[in-house]
């Protein structure tokens, strides 16, 4: 009689004991899968927080720096207040105003005439400057003045002079330049003044 042959028991695969490890490690790779895949969509489907609503949310107010904000504002600027009382007008003599055409000595006032003399008396001074280096300078010069509506001076020169030197009449002639006389009346005057440049107590 011969022996029975051992078979393996039911349901037991006759080939290959490595078979049921690789299965065991699939499924462990499966698993792990799901699991990072459930967890990654769980994050994605997290609902995000609420927006405060418009009417509930407080204001925030802006950073502010403190050592800017203790600097108080610069102090508005004064105020112009007017001057008591009128101002004064601003009279502005013109060289040439009025002093076109032809000029009449019926307009000379007697305040004019005698500004005229206080201008021929400080004309001396010439005299005294050119007589302290040539002690026999002397002579007489005449001066055509013409003097505007206003006072101004329209011009000055030298009508004639018989001195050695023309230096005494053209100081003599700037010294009615530079001044502003009283007004005539009418219009301009045309002024002759005769001026005598000798030492003094001699004729």
């Amino acid at each position: 009689m011969s022996s029975p042959t051992s078979r393996p028991p039911a349901g037991v695969p006759t080939s290959g004991g490595n078979t049921k490890y690789v299965i065991v490690a699939l499924l462990f790779v499966v698993g792990i899968g799901a699991i990072v895949a459930f967890s990654s969509m769980s994050k994605k489907a997290a609902p995000l927080p609420p927006l405060p609503s418009a009417s509930g949310a407080q204001a925030v107010e802006p950073h502010s720096n403190p050592r800017l904000d203790d600097i108080p504002p610069p102090p508005p600027p004064p105020e112009e207040k007017p001057e008591a009382g009128p101002a004064a007008p601003r009279v502005v003599y013109a060289s040439n105003a009025g002093c076109e055409g032809k000029c009449s000595e019926k307009y000379s006032t007697p305040e004019l005439a005698q500004a005229l003399q206080v201008r021929a008396s400080q004309a001396r001074l010439c005299y005294n400057q050119a007589l302290a280096q040539d002690s026999t300078i002397r002579g007489h010069v005449s001066l055509a003045v013409r003097v505007g509506p206003s006072g101004n001076v329209c011009s000055v020169g030298v009508a004639s002079n018989d001195m050695s030197t023309v230096a005494v009449a053209n100081c003599a002639a700037n010294k009615f330049r530079n001044a502003v006389y009283p007004a005539p009346k009418g219009g301009c005057v045309d002024a002759n003044v005769p001026l005598s440049f000798v030492p003094q107590g001699q004729p």
